[in-house]
């Protein structure tokens, strides 16, 4: 199991997958792997945030700033995200 992706580590895209929206969701396609995912509304406005190398810290900042949501829990939620992308190999992620 790995481990979880720190907010002081900088996250980007990984190049290589082709993201579409259906229906106000993000869905992708990644070559590499060759499986879909669905990132659904919030999950592509994330993957749309990273596309150059991000703080997870300051991603959580701009999300925070749109979205009515206690820091603790929108830290959880989004680097359990991080984490599947990463998992998934779709994002790099650095110290």
């Amino acid at each position: 199991m790995s481990q979880s992706v720190a907010l002081v580590q900088m996250v980007q895209q990984k190049e290589g997958h082709i993201v579409s929206d259906m229906d106000g969701e993000r869905v992708m396609l990644s070559i590499e792997n060759g499986k879909y995912y669905n990132l659904g509304e919030l999950g592509g406005e994330i993957w749309d945030k990273i596309e150059n190398p991000k703080p997870v810290s300051e991603l959580i900042d701009e999300l925070l700033e749109v979205y009515e949501v206690e820091r603790d829990v929108c830290e959880d939620q989004v680097q359990a995200f991080l984490k599947h992308l990463r998992d998934e190999n779709l994002i790099e992620v650095k110290k």
